[in-house]
């Protein structure tokens, strides 16, 4: 079928004829019974190319500005104005298209502390600070040259300033540091730091909040200890100001939020009000009501002698965003409670509202909850022959579960793109989630956040195929406590007594996994935490027991790895120490080591593997990852610290780092850093990175 723009076009064209021919084709096409002429069928082909032409020539004029060339060009406008392309520049992470754009303004200004923030946001996309150490030193003032508001000794009165005190933004003076910036100095006359933040502010969308009794709340649904994080305020455009803390993602202290509550918390200032803040890094709703700026108090709720250090009254709603706490005033007592907030973290991993692509599933029903089914089981049961049921907000669902698909079937468990459901299992020992399936049976879960109990695929399905999780959160240890400890350490999230089912783990964190030899497993860009070293975190379903063949991409897996094969250990971490007690296998056991690869991987000391190509160990090499919290539920969860040594940062097989946040690519954001800032600081200036999260 021709599409009707080129037939308009052919139109056009035959129209430009003169009549005796249009006549004729017109002739022709009623003696054959036909819609057009053989006359127009030749135009159409005509017009099919010119309009090839047409989309070249405006494509070539597109070109002529950064704004809206093909990615191809940008080099070559870059190399009008001299810009100079980054070394392993990695797509979707440096911009150059905004560094390029920003050249000739960058050139202008070149040297200053503004430049610098806007050039480590264009090449590094992170939040960043630029910090002129000089002007941070204290020394006698020139009568000619008079500084007011630099004091050699900080004003003990002035909170704000003293909670500033160690950051980026602090503006005490100091002592000079004669250590150059490249060592750690700070405060020299010839040192510029730039400071950066990896972790960024993850938003929950009203998410309801965990209820301790009748007056006190945990903001996280899992019910741990959270510290809240700021939304960031964007920057467009040429910078003109250095970043302040309210263009930083960064955790909320009680004293700020408590100070600039109108700048971080609420819709409105008063009930009735019309709205004053766009989008809040907090709001509140009790029994669906949200509770304005007037109400809210800011305060310590810390658990002192087994009570929380403060009892509100009146109509008041107590918020701790350190501890992620809320106090109800008695007048609200067992109301419901629901939260918008912002967490920390690294990347885009696990269950949460950031921009899943989700999987295309033709021809499968789409089932929705609660839309459809109020209750999910409901609607798992409508869809056993295959469908797809798709959970539309962020409630909690507390159900006891089981997955059914038929044969051939494809049953999907999946978040809405932007939502983050949370589905909490019944705790008691038979009540995991029950996954069966018949021959050549497919269950997919997609974006979901699962915690109070496993996932279990029983024995006697018949040659179940695959069992999927795509950006989930298994919860390590099941549960957390009110300390974020985990409640049952030992219990794996995923344990399979079926043969020859596949199981995959893509942008997923979940606890240890259990599965028989008989089965693969494939984990990707993924966290596998078993909570200890010398627990098996990949294994089969009995006490040091050789589990399923194993395919590890870029992942962090914390504890024994214990496999009939590995057919590829790649760009990973495997944090591992052989038990202490009675199983005698190896931190990493493959039990076939004929086939498969172990590459660019950090390994325990006792391994039993295929044959190794650049992987680290401790004892071999004396260096070891450090992290910025190896503790589910923290912002720097399984995030490499940058005082790990390079041999791990940048010893992936692109130069990237090893581990579950290799495709985040920070050891190439860094080296580009570095380039750049050897081309923009003034003569006789040197500039640091310090990373700040």
């Amino acid at each position: 079928m021709i599409p009707d723009e080129l037939n308009d076009r052919s139109r056009a064209l035959l129209e430009l004829l003169p009549a005796i021919y249009r006549i004729r084709d017109a002739e022709t096409a009623s003696q054959l019974g036909l819609d057009r002429g053989p006359l127009q069928d030749l135009l159409t082909v005509v017009a099919r190319e010119l309009a090839i032409v047409e989309e070249n020539m405006e494509q070539a004029y597109d070109d002529l500005f950064v704004e809206t060339s093909a990615s191809w060009v940008l080099p070559y406008i870059g190399d009008l104005i001299g810009y100079r392309t980054l070394h392993g520049n990695v797509p979707e992470i440096a911009a150059p298209r905004a560094e390029v754009g920003h050249t000739i303004a960058l050139r202008r200004r070149k040297g200053t502390a503004v430049v610098l923030e806007q050039l480590a946001h264009d090449v590094t996309r992170w939040p960043v600070r630029a910090v002129e150490y000089f002007q941070r030193l204290g020394w006698t003032q020139n009568v000619n040259h008079i500084r007011p508001r630099e004091h050699y000794a900080p004003d003990m009165r002035a909170i704000d300033a003293l909670t500033r005190s160690g950051t980026p933004f602090a503006n005490t003076s100091h002592t000079v540091d004669m250590r150059r910036v490249g060592d750690g100095g700070r405060f020299n006359i010839p040192n510029i730091g730039i400071h950066l933040w990896r972790v960024a502010a993850y938003r929950h969308t009203r998410m309801s909040a965990r209820q301790l009794d009748a007056r006190r709340y945990f903001i996280s649904p899992l019910g741990q200890p959270m510290n809240l994080y700021s939304k960031p305020q964007p920057r467009t455009g040429n910078l003109t100001t250095l970043a302040q803390p309210e263009n930083i993602p960064l955790p909320l202290t009680r004293f700020r939020l408590k100070e600039d509550l109108s700048l971080y918390y609420g819709l409105r200032a008063t009930e009735g009000d019309d709205p004053d803040l766009k989008d809040p890094s907090i709001v509140v709703w009790v029994d669906g009501k949200e509770i304005p700026r007037d109400r809210i108090v800011v305060c310590n709720l810390a658990t002192t002698n087994g009570a929380w250090a403060r009892a509100v009254e009146g109509d008041k709603v107590a918020i701790d965003p350190e501890l992620g706490r809320i106090a109800l005033p008695a007048s609200l007592a067992d109301k419901p409670v629901a939260t918008t907030y912002h967490r920390g973290f690294t990347a885009d991993m696990g269950g949460g509202e950031y921009d899943r692509q989700p999987m295309e599933y033709e021809g499968l029903n789409v089932v929705r909850v609660p839309d459809d089914h109020s209750t999910v089981q409901a609607a798992l049961d409508a869809v056993s022959n295959g469908g797809v049921v798709e959970i539309t907000d962020n409630g909690v669902y507390q159900e006891e579960l089981t997955m059914n698909a038929s044969v051939d079937a494809t049953v999907v468990l999946r978040a809405e793109r932007g939502r983050q459901p949370h589905i909490v299992l019944p705790a008691a020992n038979d009540k995991q989630l029950k996954v069966s399936g018949q021959e050549n049976a497919r269950v997919h879960f997609e974006g979901l956040v699962i915690s109070g109990n496993a996932i279990l695929v029983e024995a006697g399905n018949p040659s179940m195929a695959e069992l999927a999780f795509r950006d989930c959160t298994l919860v390590p240890g099941i549960s957390l406590d009110e300390k974020g400890d985990a409640e049952q350490p030992d219990k794996p999230s995923i344990r399979v007594l079926q043969d020859d089912v596949s199981v995959a783990l893509l942008r997923s964190i979940t606890g240890p996994i259990q599965i028989p030899r008989g089965c693969s497993v494939d984990v990707q860009e993924s966290i596998v935490d078993a909570l200890d070293k010398q627990r098996p975190a990949l294994a089969g379903t009995a006490v040091d027991e050789v589990g399923a063949t194993v395919n590890i991409v870029s992942s962090t897996i914390i504890g024994r790895v214990l496999a009939r094969a590995v057919k590829l250990l790649s760009n990973s971490i495997v944090i591992a120490e052989e038990d202490d007690g009675a199983q005698l296998k190896p931190a990493i056991y493959a039990q076939r080591k004929q086939s498969g690869c172990v590459r660019f991987s950090f390994l325990p000391d006792v391994v039993i593997v295929p044959r190794r190509f650049h992987t680290l160990n401790p004892a071999a090499d004396g260096i070891a990852p450090q992290f910025s919290s190896m503790r589910f539920g923290d912002a720097g969860y399984c995030q490499l610290a940058r005082s790990t040594v390079d041999a791990i940062w940048s010893g992936a097989d692109d130069e990237g780092e090893m581990g579950a946040f290799h495709h985040l690519y920070q050891s190439q954001r860094e080296r580009n850093l570095r380039i750049r800032l050897d081309e923009y600081v003034r003569v006789g200036m040197e500039a640091g990175i310090f990373y700040e999260s």
